[in-house]
């Protein structure tokens, strides 16, 4: 089976443009909290975020690029701050459905003193499809303090999970 392969790109500005996919896209919870601290640690770079927390959201577009990277499958596209007057609005995401959605807190505006993250894997509930989610903190220098995978997810529970799945409701 090949790996995942990640790859950070900017939007012309400094800022974090979000990431290439390529090869395949992760086919597990245990995978996505895999990719979820690559991207907490890119995350964790002072600056690269601009200071506030960013929402990605997973899109099955190709990207025509030229470079080290072969077989694109899709991007974690940077959506917004999710707070602010670019900050996506609540339903905005929902149409079509992410595979995927994050939201990424920089140094300094994390719980820890690094960066921290939160991928919400959203599932149909009433077919029997639970949420799933995992949850990464680093240390300022982007070693991994703390790593959470759960499935039956409620997201009430965690304000994360909350802030996701308010942008991907209809």
């Amino acid at each position: 089976m090949s790996q995942v392969e990640l790859a950070p790109f900017s939007t012309g500005s400094k800022a974090l443009g979000g990431f290439i996919v390529a090869n395949r896209w992760p086919d597990s919870a245990q995978e996505w909290a895999q990719l979820l601290t690559l991207v907490v640690r890119v995350g964790a770079v002072p600056g690269l975020l601009g200071g506030c927390a960013a929402v990605l959201a997973s899109v099955d577009d190709r990207p025509e690029i030229e470079g080290p990277i072969d077989h694109p499958v899709g991007v974690l596209m940077h959506r917004g701050p999710v707070v602010g007057e670019d900050a996506p609005e609540p339903g905005s995401l929902g149409q079509p459905q992410p595979g995927a959605l994050m939201l990424l807190h920089p140094p300094g505006e994390s719980k820890g003193r690094g960066a921290s993250g939160c991928v919400l894997l959203p599932g149909i509930p009433h077919l029997g499809l639970d949420h799933r989610a995992a949850w990464v903190e680093t240390e300022p220098d982007g070693s991994v303090s703390r790593f959470v995978a759960a499935h039956e997810v409620d997201p009430d529970q965690d304000p994360d999970t909350a802030v996701l799945a308010l942008l991907l409701a209809a």
